[in-house]
């Protein structure tokens, strides 16, 4: 019985007679869509443009034999890789089984019966379309599940940023600071060599800083003068804080903004808290998050004191190098000047509203 097959397929023999054979019984059958390649140095550019369903495939062949041929097309990484249907006049074990080591779905020695061939030619292209609607299913069900993560992220990150901003807003009405500290630690992340994933989750791990904050009183934490040494104590508390509402999620934002809550204090020299760690002790991430807080604080409003102008903070950084900062960190700060200017210029205070 005559069918009517729209698949492609590809047709590979260095013997005419053989590739006018094939194409006449191929059509017999209804197969309409037929390409004859007699050298096989066409195989691979003429696979590229027409994609075809199924390869029928000689191996003793001049320039490229057809495990070669096998060879070729496995290493293309086609997930959609058509089945192979050896034909060859070579007979033995051996040939046979490093024929299907190589991909071929299927073998047949010639001379083959027209039956048999035709039945291995219908029974490989269903299993193609079985694959095929498979890998499609397989795509839109990734992908459904690559817009559902997305969403889940989206959200989390949503609340992450609430929860920093939420902590600003205790000692600052816009909560402005905690973007222009983050979008300049992730300038800083980029500028050491982290990788573009690290440094999204620097943008929206550092704003969650201060969340311990929220655990501060206020007048503690809005007192105008210098803090006493109980109140320091409290104040200092808000690190422990931090780390205690960040604890027990292992969603890698989480861990980094824990990691930055409770090491953001910490000094180059040791002398910081609230572990008194020294050097590379303290975990970048601290690190480059303690320059771009500290800058940020120094330019701005505080309720202990007024903005400093960008000379004196600048000077400031230069001179605590080595001892509140890391000093790789503070000459990659020195070398952004200008970019961590214009971050803090985008997100500056309104007018009239205090700044962080």
């Amino acid at each position: 019985m005559t069918t009517h097959d729209d698949s492609t397929i590809m047709i590979v023999d260095d013997e005419p007679a053989n590739l006018k054979l094939l194409d006449k019984i191929l059509d017999g059958q209804g197969y309409t869509r037929r390409i004859c390649l007699d050298d096989p140095r066409q195989v691979l550019p003429e696979y590229a443009r027409l994609r075809p369903d199924l390869i029928l495939l000689d191996l003793n062949m001049p320039h490229l034999d057809g495990y070669q041929i096998m060879e070729q097309l496995r290493a293309l990484g086609d997930p959609l890789l058509p089945p192979i249907l050896v034909l060859t006049a070579e007979y033995g074990h051996g040939s046979l089984l490093k024929a299907l080591a190589l991909g071929a779905r299927d073998y047949l020695s010639k001379p083959f019966e027209r039956t048999e061939l035709l039945m291995r030619v219908r029974n490989l292209l269903d299993g193609r379309r079985a694959h095929r609607i498979t890998h499609e299913q397989n795509v839109v069900l990734e992908e459904m599940v690559r817009r559902r993560t997305e969403e889940v992220v989206a959200t989390r990150l949503q609340i992450i940023q609430r929860l920093g901003r939420a902590a600003e807003y205790r000692d600052n009405e816009t909560g402005l600071h905690v973007l222009r500290m983050a979008h300049t630690a992730a300038l800083l992340a980029e500028r050491l060599g982290w990788d573009a994933a690290d440094v999204e989750l620097m943008l929206h791990a550092s704003p969650m800083h201060d969340i311990g904050k929220i655990g501060i009183p206020d007048a503690i934490l809005l007192k105008p003068g210098k803090l006493d040494d109980e109140e320091w104590r409290i104040m200092k508390g808000h690190v422990a804080i931090g780390a205690e509402l960040l604890a027990g999620d292992d969603f890698p934002l989480l861990r980094l903004a824990r990691e930055i809550a409770l090491h953001h204090h910490e000094k180059w020299d040791g002398s910081g808290y609230p572990s008194g760690l020294a050097g590379a002790d303290i975990p970048q991430s601290a690190r480059i998050a303690t320059v771009a807080d500290v800058f940020d604080a120094l330019i701005s409003v505080r309720p202990y004191k007024p903005a400093w102008s960008i000379e004196q903070a600048v000077s400031f950084m230069r001179q605590q190098s080595g001892k509140h900062f890391d000093p790789e960190i503070v000459d990659v700060f020195l070398s952004s000047l200008d970019d961590i200017l214009r971050i803090a210029e985008r997100y500056r205070e309104p007018d009239g509203l205090k700044a962080a």
